[in-house]
């Protein structure tokens, strides 16, 4: 064989090593895709953020709501807002989560000591917002059969330890297991006085199902890049890739003696 027909198929060899490169990263962009851009964590000095579709679509519907009921206490426009905090505080935190969401659960680790300590001394108010996105990416209720749970726990004065349990036991977010209603209910058992025929009731009849949706449809509805979606007195804190939970802090505290 000649010097050039032996160039000529290792070119040939190189170019069809170089397609199927492609076509392995080609693939691999498809999974990353499908199975995670649900959810995107980006971690710059301690800051999280979320990214996910705000438009990937509802919950499967394969559980009928019944009729709107907000949960005692809910404030802001329509009732969608789960208050933590004094009302009287000078800055206020809205946050936008789903807890099916990891990197709510990342935001919530990395965050709640500092959130805990604003909201207990009286400077910080969080407003929380539930929504289902990864019911909508993934399929399945677990956030939205959370977040009802969650809201019944609010009806109780439970929800901050309730909120917290949740994200401390959050599953894989693959794995749907927030949409068995004896999951949550054994979760309350955390909680010092949750566990009640009342709670009980409020999660298998689904009681606050459809404020749910409302709620959901409203994070849709609401042009946001995913969850979580963290505003500090109305900007989006993760504009600032340098957001820790010390200068959160430092913030807040500024607004407070300011």
């Amino acid at each position: 064989m000649s010097e050039k027909n032996r160039d000529g198929k290792r070119t040939a060899r190189e170019r069809l090593a170089e397609e199927r490169e492609k076509q392995r990263s080609a693939d691999k962009r498809r999974r990353v895709l499908i199975v995670g851009a649900s959810v995107v964590c980006v971690l710059g000095l301690a800051a999280v953020i979320g990214v996910v579709a705000a438009n990937a679509g509802k919950d499967d519907g394969s559980k009928s709501a019944g009729p709107l009921v907000v949960p005692s206490g809910a404030q802001g426009k329509d009732g969608l807002a789960i208050p933590v905090g004094k009302e009287s505080a000078k800055s206020t935190l809205t946050v936008w989560e789903d807890f099916r969401c990891p990197a709510c659960k990342a935001f919530e680790t990395a965050y709640r000591p500092v959130v805990h300590q604003l909201t207990g001394s009286g400077a910080l108010k969080v407003d929380y917002h539930l929504a289902t996105i990864i019911d909508g990416n993934l399929r399945g209720t677990g956030s939205r059969n959370a977040a009802n749970a969650a809201a019944c726990a609010q009806d109780a004065g439970k929800f901050t330890a309730y909120h917290d349990v949740l994200y401390e036991n959050q599953p894989v977010e693959s794995d749907d297991a927030y949409a068995e209603n004896s999951k949550l209910i054994e979760l309350a058992g955390k909680v010092k006085g949750l566990d009640t025929p009342a709670f009980r009731t409020c999660v298998e009849k689904g009681t606050h199902d459809s404020w749910v949706d409302k709620s959901a449809a409203a994070f849709r509805k609401g042009g946001f890049s995913g969850t979580p979606t963290v505003l500090l007195n109305g900007k989006n804190i993760y504009q600032d890739r340098t957001m820790t939970p010390a200068k959160l802090k430092q913030l807040v505290q500024q607004a407070d003696q300011g």
